[in-house]
């Protein structure tokens, strides 16, 4: 194997390890463009972790976007996720403007502003999961992908939702609120009492909507996911997880407030393997 194909793959089975597991799903040939897109999500979903003040942070955002827009046949930069991704763009001719929203999107996790509305959220989700479940499948299967675009949006909102929930303790503590500032109200609370101490009395009204939402979604998806065709599988794969964690969610002891809900490896490994091999039954 070579050195940066080891090196992007480690980077993601190290960083989001729900999707490594689900590229392994897909055909040999198409795995290492996929490690490479996962990788750059994970490096940039991260970069929040390991800064203090936003500005570096705008500015590695800044970089990506250079790294992305520059000419193919200029030299590799010597780093090991960008040079995947770039011969992945390159080699399945992926639109450099979805990357550009992605990393326009990810400016938001940067800063403590609260998210304002169900909106904003659904439109941050379908720029950062949706769009790299969409490109996935473009690389999957470029000729069936487009049909499934919809399709696609609905999978990245209830994914993002539910992985926003299961950050909550970490967002909390750090100040960050990503439960829609409308969403709060109709709970009686707001993003200041949200992230402070307990979360105030309507903190758990407001969870349980976000969890009715993300599970809307995901019902969305899951009455059209019947229709997705073997080839495109891998790619929305990372959905078989998502229902079987807003279940732990609602039936933990603990708040997901205060503690992230976990699915054991054998679990997850079942559930994903009865989704790669038998898909999703028709709603």
């Amino acid at each position: 194997m070579a050195e940066n194909t080891k090196v992007v793959m480690e980077t993601v089975r190290a960083a989001d390890h729900d999707r490594y597991l689900t590229a392994l799903y897909a055909p040999e040939d198409k795995r290492d463009a996929l490690f490479s897109l996962y990788a750059f999500n994970a490096e940039i979903a991260g970069i929040r972790d390991r800064i203090r003040e936003a500005l570096p942070g705008e500015v590695r955002l800044q970089w990506w976007r250079d790294v992305i827009a520059a000419e193919e046949d200029e030299a590799d930069i010597g780093h090991p996720v960008a040079d995947a991704l770039k011969a992945t763009i390159s080699t399945h001719r992926l639109p450099k403007a979805a990357f550009d929203n992605m990393l326009e999107a990810r400016i938001f996790d940067l800063y403590d502003d609260p998210m304002p509305s169900r909106t904003d959220l659904e439109g941050y989700c379908g720029e950062t999961a949706a769009a790299l479940i969409q490109l996935a499948a473009m690389v999957l299967d470029p000729v069936e992908a487009p049909r499934f675009a919809e399709l696609a949006g609905r999978a990245g909102c209830a994914q993002a939702m539910t992985g926003l929930l299961l950050l909550l303790p970490l967002h909390r503590k750090r100040g960050q609120c990503f439960v829609p500032a409308d969403i709060l109200a109709a709970a009686g609370s707001s993003p200041e009492e949200f992230v402070a101490g307990d979360g105030g009395s309507g903190a758990q009204r407001a969870v349980a909507a976000m969890i009715a939402l993300a599970r809307e979604h995901l019902s969305a998806f899951e009455q059209g996911a019947s229709t997705l065709p073997v080839s495109l599988r891998p790619a929305f794969l990372p959905l078989a997880l998502t229902g079987a964690y807003l279940d732990k969610m609602e039936t933990a002891r603990r708040s997901p407030l205060k503690d992230m809900a976990r699915l054991s490896v054998l679990r997850r490994h079942w559930l994903l393997f009865r989704r790669a091999t038998r898909g999703w039954p028709a709603a």
